[in-house]
């Protein structure tokens, strides 16, 4: 089958968690003799949004999935040329706007679509909760398996490192009270790296007695977190909140990598991994702390947490069972398609 997944993070965001994802999904796909392309939209040019040619884009495709996009008009144009008679299966996939931006999915007609992927439970459940799809399934995020895996030639040279942007500030509490203070108490050395910090929060990182390292020494994640005796899962606490369930990508890459993990405070609601087993989870400073210490001063705790974490990556959270997923999901659309078609013929 022929497969167009449709994404402006693969441009804005190359190095984001899901571009990651997509690039994997379509990797695997391809591995398993299928066509797989991105079709890579450029976020501010309208003009060649306006003007994308459908039918040479999407006229071979068997399945389309359209991911993330905001764009009414283009959402809108994809929709309906679906309906008017195109041969291919068209999705929708939402990472969590549906709760954390709700107007900006209540401005997209999905009339046209056969179906949205939902990364999580709650977000499913907005699309029923309001009306906007009835055909609506979980379909979360995975591990890069061919990206991100263990590197065990590589010895950790230091203790912690964090890998996160910026973002205005968004995570500043989470930095202050769950890496930045407990590294000092705990007195580990260690890395930071990221893009857009300000110098202040620079200065906080180098007196924590971590260093600060821009995001292009980033690109290597799997490398970095094979230097190190474990990392940290700081989620947005808006995110945190709205979206009970759905991690960002970074417990997937950082558990597939196998490198311990401990999280700031968040609900694993949907049964994702195994608390206390896979990863640590810290309630508060003093919890991080003593979590940090427990990883760097036990080496076979930590080999445990290792092991732990990439056996539920490699049983449960791999692009590989995503894609299977997907095809399932497929063909139960298919399947309600071929039924359909036989009522009317009736």
């Amino acid at each position: 089958m022929k497969f167009v997944v449709i994404s402006h993070s693969l441009l804005a965001d190359p190095m984001g968690g899901n571009a990651y994802f997509l690039r994997g999904v379509i990797a695997e796909l391809e591995s398993r003799g299928h066509d797989a392309e991105a079709l890579e939209l450029p976020g501010t040019s309208h003009v060649a949004l306006a003007t994308l040619d459908l039918d040479a884009a999407l006229g071979e495709a068997d399945i389309v999935l359209v991911d993330g996009c905001e764009d009414p008009s283009l959402v809108a144009r994809i929709g309906a040329h679906r309906a008017a008679g195109a041969g291919y299966r068209l999705y929708f996939r939402d990472t969590g706007r549906a709760r954390t931006a709700p107007e900006a999915i209540d401005r997209l007609d999905l009339a046209g679509y056969d179906g949205v992927l939902a990364n999580g439970e709650a977000v499913r459940q907005a699309y029923l909760e309001r009306g906007w799809s009835e055909r609506t399934w979980t379909w979360h995020e995975a591990a890069d398996t061919r990206v991100f895996r263990p590197r065990p030639e590589t010895g950790p040279q230091a203790d912690l490192v964090w890998i996160g942007d910026w973002e205005g500030g968004e995570r500043e509490g989470m930095l202050r009270s769950f890496l930045l203070r407990p590294a000092r108490t705990a007195r580990l050395h260690g890395h930071v790296f990221g893009a857009g910090h300000p110098l202040s929060a620079r200065l906080r990182i180098r007196l924590s007695g971590l260093h600060f390292c821009d995001s292009s020494a980033a690109r290597e994640v799997p490398e970095l977190f094979a230097r190190h005796r474990l990392t940290v899962h700081l989620p947005r606490p808006a995110e945190a909140e709205a979206l009970p369930g759905v991690p960002t990508s970074y417990p997937f890459q950082a558990l597939a990598c196998e490198i311990p993990l401990i999280s700031a405070p968040w609900e694993d609601s949907e049964g994702l991994f195994r608390p206390e087993e896979d990863y640590l989870l810290a309630r508060d400073c003093a919890e991080m702390r003593e979590a940090m210490q427990a990883i760097v001063e036990f080496p076979e705790f930590a080999a445990q947490l290792r092991e732990s974490g990439l056996e539920t990556i490699r049983a449960r959270h791999t692009c590989a069972h995503r894609v299977d997923e997907l095809l399932a999901i497929d063909a139960e659309v298919l399947g309600g398609i071929a039924t359909l078609v036989r009522g009317r013929s009736q």
